[in-house]
C-alpha cells in the first residue's frame, strides 16, 4: 500500500478576533503558509485542501491557491467539518494518496473570525435534538462527567504555563511562517500576565453558577497552518526527510449535546482497530476548546497529562476553527522531533456530535 508521509508543516501566528491579523483576508492568511511551504518544491502539487468554517463562502483553497502564486494547474478544494476541517482536510489527503489519486497534497486550513461575513454561527444540529452553543454544551460536558472549576482551572493553567515554556525556549519559532510586520508571537500569549491570578478572578460566562470562564476556554481568533504531505516513494524521490507518516483514522459521530466529548469514541475506536492502548501512544494533541473537554477527554481516555498537549493549546495560543486541526497535527511534526516517540494521535471534538482522530507513527 501506498503510504502517506508529512514531510513540512507551518502556521502563521494566531491573532485574536479584531487583532493583529484582522486586515488579512483568509486566502491571504493561506498564502503566506502556502508559499513557506512550496518555497523549495521542485514538483507540482496535484491539489490543495483547506478546511475553513466561518467564511466568507466559496472555494478558499482555490482562491488561496491563486493568491499564493501556485500554478493555475493546482485546482483546491474547500471543505467545511466545523472545527475539525483542518484536520479533516489532512485526512482526506492521506487517504487520497493511499488510494493513488496524487502523489503530493497541501493540506490545512484557515480563519479569519475578523473578516466574518455572518454574525450567527451555523447550525450544528436540529433543535429537536439540541443545538446548544458550545460555551454551554462545555457545560453540559462538566455537568455530565463531574468536572468542577477548580478541575477545569487546573488544567488551563498548565496550557498557560506549557505554552509560557514553549516560547521562552523558541519552541513555535520552527512552525512559524513571517506575515510582513506582524510579531512572532502569537497574540493571547502574554508573559506579564498572572495566569493563576488572573483565573481565579474570572466568573462563569455561559451560565449562572456555571464552571465555564473565558480562562479556561479558547478565545475566538485568526490563523492558518497546512501540511505538505506526498506519498513515501514521492518524498524519497524529492529528497524529503518524512517527519509522520499516516497510519489510520477514524470519524465518529455522537450526541450533539456533548461535542466536546468527540475524542472519546473516536480515540478507543482507532485504538481498538489497531490492537493499541493509551500505553503505547506517546504524544496526543487534542484540541482544547474547553478545559471541560480536555479534563474528561483525559480521563475517559486514561491520557496522563504528561502526554497530553505537551507545549501548550487552544487555551493559551487560540482557536482559529478551521486552523485548528491543521496546527494539531504542525505541532506534533515538531515534538517528534523533539522528543523520543514512536506512535501519535492528533484528535478533536467538533460541533454537531462528531470526533476525529489520526493514528501516526514517527519517522524520526
Amino acid at each position: 500500500m501506498t503510504r502517506a508521509v508529512i514531510v513540512k508543516a507551518k502556521r502563521t501566528v494566531i491573532g485574536k478576533k479584531d487583532g493583529f491579523l484582522k486586515q488579512y483576508s483568509p486566502e491571504q492568511l493561506a498564502a503566506f503558509v502556502i508559499r513557506d511551504i512550496v518555497q523549495d518544491l521542485t514538483e507540482p502539487v496535484d491539489d490543495i485542501i483547506l478546511g475553513n468554517v466561518v467564511g466568507p463562502g466559496g472555494n478558499i483553497a482555490r482562491l488561496s491557491a491563486l493568491e499564493s502564486g501556485l500554478p493555475y494547474s493546482v485546482p483546491g478544494v474547500t471543505i467545511d467539518r466545523q472545527c475539525g476541517s483542518g484536520l479533516e482536510a489532512i485526512r482526506i489527503a492521506c487517504h487520497l494518496i493511499q488510494g493513488g489519486a496524487g502523489e503530493i497534497f497541501l493540506a490545512g486550513g484557515v480563519e479569519s473570525t475578523s473578516q466574518s461575513k455572518y454574525e450567527k454561527r451555523a447550525r450544528f444540529s436540529p433543535d429537536h435534538i439540541g443545538d446548544p452553543d458550545m460555551g454551554v454544551a462545555a457545560e453540559y460536558v462538566a455537568e455530565k462527567y463531574g468536572i468542577t472549576r477548580s478541575m477545569q482551572d487546573e488544567y488551563a493553567l498548565l496550557s498557560y504555563k506549557r505554552a509560557m515554556h514553549s516560547l521562552k525556549n523558541n519552541y513555535y519559532s520552527d512552525e512559524l511562517v513571517k506575515i510582513n510586520d506582524v510579531s512572532l508571537q502569537d497574540e493571547r500569549l502574554n508573559p506579564k500576565l498572572n495566569y493563576e491570578r488572573m483565573l481565579h478572578r474570572l466568573s462563569p460566562c455561559f451560565k449562572e453558577n456555571g464552571t465555564v470562564t473565558l480562562g479556561n476556554c479558547c478565545g475566538i481568533n485568526d490563523g492558518a497552518a497546512a501540511v505538505l504531505i506526498m506519498s513515501e516513494g514521492k518524498a524519497e524521490e524529492l529528497g524529503y526527510q518524512p517527519v509522520l507518516r499516516f497510519v489510520d483514522s477514524i470519524v465518529t459521530g455522537l450526541n450533539p449535546n456533548y461535542p466536546a466529548t468527540g475524542p472519546i469514541p473516536a480515540v478507543s475506536k482507532i485504538l481498538f482497530k489497531h490492537s493499541l492502548s493509551i500505553r503505547d501512544i506517546d504524544l496526543i494533541e487534542l484540541n482544547e476548546a474547553f478545559a471541560s473537554k480536555v479534563v474528561a477527554c483525559a480521563r475517559e481516555l486514561g491520557i496522563p497529562y504528561g502526554k497530553l498537549n505537551i507545549e501548550g493549546g487552544a487555551i493559551a495560543l487560540g482557536h482559529p476553527y478551521g486552523a485548528s486541526g491543521a496546527i494539531l497535527v504542525t505541532r506534533l511534526f515538531y515534538e517528534v522531533q523533539r522528543y523520543k516517540v514512536n506512535y501519535i494521535i492528533s484528535t478533536i471534538g467538533i460541533g454537531g456530535g462528531i470526533g476525529i482522530a489520526i493514528l501516526w507513527e514517527s519517522m524520526i
